[in-house]
This record gives structure tokens, C-alpha cells and sequence, in this order.
């Protein structure tokens, strides 16, 4: 890892300490909901940056997620209990919706994940006696963790703090292994990759079922983060902007979901001083990143990099050129 990434990391960690106490209410929920979403995209940067295919319904597992938590604990399980079968149930949720990428590509895959998120959306606004339908369900507790009551703002926020923090290492893990390997060669040349000996049906399958655990642990940190649940926090509008937060970071890069989703959750905060106009001033600034960043922020550096070797490349041409001129 670049010494620029590892110092990058430990700016953010010590910030994300200590930050905190210092803080407001609002603003500790504040991060603790940015640090959903990072979990959330990390998932969806796994499926899209990684493994190179087109989602459009990560919304949904993240809402199967919060659901299946607020349901268990409304019927008197343990938190603890609903985490890993919320996990679960997206695993194999996400494997079956790995299937049409096994014929479909581009645009037609990204048509059949929202088809999928609208679907998974009328389940939860319609099916009243398992949702709670456009009243939702409430009152969705916190859990403790070795006796001691995340309740509070400040302790909840420090949980999901290190829940993104061991999920990123997981993840870590997994792109330094094989199957990271393999993921890669699926997205940047899918023939190429069989050639290999690369099973491109099962890793594709695998990149939407881890895509969607994480986006499953996700919306059961955002139901007790939240306290409340109903449907229209996972609309096809939340896939798109899960999406959106991606590309903005950069699609393919590790810290690509903490920047993004920091452009998508807190930045829109910021620009709340502008009133009415604000969705607007965030909507044209995204416009533009697009236009001249469409790998996203963190390809900056690289971006640069490319320009210096294009310029050293030209300079060493002419240079040679000036030389054999000479002979």
C-alpha cells in the first residue's frame, strides 16, 4: 500500500476517535449514518468496481436488512440473533439475483436489478401484516454488547465504527486473495478470465451475494441507527444514489465508498446554507465532477501520475530525436 493511502488512513482513523466526543447529537448521528452507507457501498463497489457488473438494486438489500432486523426484534429475538440471518438471508437473496447476469449485461442488467428493487419495494409498502406497510414499524432498540447498552448516541456510533472497520478488513483480505484476483479479471475481461480457468458463473454470483451481506449488515445497523423503519428509504432513488456515491468515489478503488459516501450523506448537509437552492448546487456539482472526473475523485492522483509519464514520455521523444538530429 502507498505510504499516501496508509497516512490518508491513519488521519481518518484518529479523526473518527476522537472527533466524536466533541460533537453534538446530530452530528454523532450524523457520522454514524455516513458510516452505514460506507458499509453499504462497500458492498456495492465489491459488485460494481470490482467484479465489473451493474446493480441497480442494492436498495433492496439493505431494506432486507433493516426489515428482517426490525421484524425478529419486534417478535422478541436478540439483535445478535437478526444480524447474522439478516447476513444470511441477503447471501442467498443476492445469489439469485446474481443469475441474470449470466446472460444479461450493461444496461439490460442494470434494468433487471431495478425490477428487482421495485419488486422487493411493493413487498414492503404492501405486505401490512409483515411491514407494517406505510406505518412502518417502530421502536426498533439498540443492542448491548458485553452488558453495556449501545443506546447512546456516542456508544452506538463507536459500534458501527468498528463494524465498518472489521467489514474493511474483511474485505481487504478478500481483494488481496485469489478471489479478488479473480474478481478483477471478471471485470476487465470477462473471456479472458475463462480462458484462465476462472469460473466467471460462480464469481459472478459470489460478487452480488457478498455485495448484498454487506448492504444486508447495512440496513440492520441503519433500523436500530434510525429507531423507526417504512419503505421509502429503499426506493430505486436509493439504489441509484448507493450507485452514484461509487462512481463519485471511484469505482474499483478500496477508499472509493468512504469518499463517495461522505459526497452523498454529509456534503448535502453542508450545503443546506443554501436553502432551496441546495439540492441544486449538489446536483450540478456531481454534474461536473462526471464531466471531469467520471473514474471518480480518487482517480486524481492517478490521473496526475499518467500526465507526469505522458510529459517525462514526450520530453525523452523529442530528446531523442534532437540527438539522432545531431548524429
Amino acid at each position: 500500500m502507498k505510504k499516501i493511502t496508509l497516512l490518508l488512513i491513519a488521519a481518518c482513523a484518529i479523526l473518527l476517535l476522537a472527533a466524536p466526543p466533541f460533537l453534538k447529537n446530530y452530528g454523532i448521528y450524523l457520522l454514524s449514518y455516513w458510516l452505514v452507507f460506507v458499509i453499504a457501498t462497500m458492498g456495492l463497489n465489491l459488485t460494481v468496481g470490482y467484479a465489473g457488473q451493474k446493480s441497480l438494486g442494492h436498495a433492496a438489500f439493505f431494506g432486507i436488512g433493516a426489515y428482517t432486523i426490525a421484524i425478529l426484534m419486534k417478535v422478541g429475538f436478540s439483535f445478535w440473533l437478526g444480524l447474522p440471518l439478516a447476513a444470511l438471508i441477503c447471501f442467498f437473496v443476492g445469489i439469485a439475483l446474481g443469475f441474470p447476469a449470466l446472460r444479461v449485461q450493461t444496461i439490460y442488467l442494470a434494468f433487471a436489478t431495478l425490477g428487482f428493487n421495485t419488486a422487493v419495494w411493493l413487498v414492503m409498502r404492501n405486505e401490512e401484516w409483515l411491514t407494517g406497510g406505510t406505518f412502518g414499524i417502530n421502536n426498533i432498540a439498540r443492542p448491548s454488547l458485553f452488558g453495556y447498552s449501545l443506546e447512546g448516541n456516542l456508544a452506538y456510533y463507536y459500534f458501527v465504527l468498528g463494524t465498518a472497520v472489521i467489514l474493511g478488513a474483511l474485505q481487504w483480505g478478500l481483494l488481496r486473495s485469489p478471489w479478488g484476483k479473480a474478481f478483477t479479471a471478471l471485470r476487465d475481461n470477462p473471456i479472458r478470465a475463462e480462458s484462465l480457468g476462472i469460473n466467471t458463473r460462480s464469481y459472478t454470483l459470489l460478487s452480488f451475494a457478498i455485495g448484498a451481506v454487506y448492504a444486508g449488515i447495512a440496513g440492520a445497523l441503519f433500523a436500530s441507527l434510525v429507531q423507526f423503519i417504512e419503505p421509502a428509504p429503499f426506493t430505486v432513488g436509493a439504489s441509484i444514489m448507493m450507485y452514484l456515491m461509487v462512481v463519485v468515489g471511484g469505482p474499483g478503488y478500496f477508499l472509493g465508498p468512504l469518499l463517495g459516501s461522505a459526497v452523498g450523506v454529509i456534503l448535502p448537509e453542508w450545503l443546506r446554507f443554501a436553502q432551496a437552492w441546495y439540492l441544486f448546487v449538489f446536483g450540478g456539482a456531481v454534474v461536473l465532477l462526471m464531466i471531469w472526473l467520471p473514474d471518480g475523485l480518487l482517480s486524481i492522483p492517478d490521473r496526475i501520475k499518467a500526465k507526469r509519464q505522458a510529459r517525462e514520455a514526450s520530453a525523452a521523444r523529442v530528446a531523442a530525436a534532437q540527438q539522432q538530429g545531431a548524429r
